[in-house]
């Protein structure tokens, strides 16, 4: 399974618990996170069964392009593979007005190739406690069918979903788009303060998000982003997650989530900028 670099930790540790050996491909970082289409194709062999996306990605925010989607299409076709998307996070726009960039595409859009569309109750309406997700299936109708059985007897064969929390979900789906919106408003107003906090800080910025629940900080190389969590940590009681933890190309980056409430998040933005623009004081001229 081929899946993108920078990004969710843990796939690669996940995938071999079912047999599975993850393939990375490249999201390009000088291209605004875009998919590089050459390195999936230089990472497509005939062992190849899906290719796997975060729309949008986590934690760089980058929406799939609907070129991007219909490439990886083409490839899945071609070799009899799927695309799988994890797409949790698509109703989190971060862009001007809340609105999802005009050219994003979801995977279930597309019908060329077989592919799954991953959700779940945790980020559509706010509750990670209740462990309901659910797939969305498209592509060429006799693959469709075939993958429909087929989950149904994976399905069938491991346990099922809480019967509570089953009853509960078209309650919880209805109120989905109240707890939505106050995700989103907090999510914005966060990113729209850290932006603000970084501003006057050359050394620093912050690096352009599309949608999701994180930012991303580049900050100055001047020790590895695991002295500088760590001291953020241990001194300064705020944490951050280092970019190499999402195998970000190379240093120095701090992702930060956009979740904490407002004031907390505001105190805890100055103690990142100030440890590292005390870092920066500190270099050796």
């Amino acid at each position: 399974m081929l899946v993108p670099r920078p990004s969710y930790p843990l796939f690669e540790l996940l995938a071999p618990l079912d047999g599975i050996r993850a393939v990375p491909y490249v999201l390009d970082f000088e291209a605004g996170w875009a998919i590089d289409l050459a390195s999936v194709g230089a990472a497509v062999t005939p062992r190849t069964r899906a290719i796997f996306v975060v729309n949008p990605n986590n934690p760089t925010g980058s929406y799939v392009r609907r070129r991007e989607l219909d490439a990886l299409a083409a490839f899945s076709a071609e070799r009899g593979a799927a695309i799988v998307g994890d797409e949790v996070f698509y109703e989190f726009p971060l862009g001007p007005n809340g609105a999802t960039p005009a050219d994003a595409a979801r995977v279930i859009g597309q019908t060329s190739a077989l592919a799954f569309s991953l959700g779940g109750l945790s980020k559509s309406a706010g509750l990670p406690q209740l462990k309901l997700g659910w797939i969305a299936v498209s592509g060429p109708p006799p693959l469709v069918s075939e993958a429909l059985e087929r989950l149904e007897l994976i399905c069938d064969a491991y346990l099922p979903v809480a019967t509570p929390v089953q009853l509960a979900a078209p309650v919880l789906l209805a109120a989905g788009e109240t707890i939505r919106g106050r995700i989103r408003d907090r999510l914005h107003r966060n990113h729209d303060r850290m932006v603000a906090e970084v501003a006057p800080h050359p050394s620093i910025r912050v690096l352009p998000a599309e949608g999701g629940w994180y930012a991303i900080l580049h900050v100055p190389a001047l020790r590895s982003e695991e002295e500088l969590a760590l001291d953020l940590l241990e001194r300064d009681r705020v944490v951050v997650h280092p970019g190499y933890f999402f195998d970000f190309p190379r240093e120095a980056f701090l992702v930060v989530s956009l979740l904490p409430p407002a004031d907390a998040f505001a105190e805890g933005v100055k103690r990142v900028v100030a440890r590292a623009t005390t870092d920066v004081a500190d270099a050796p001229a």
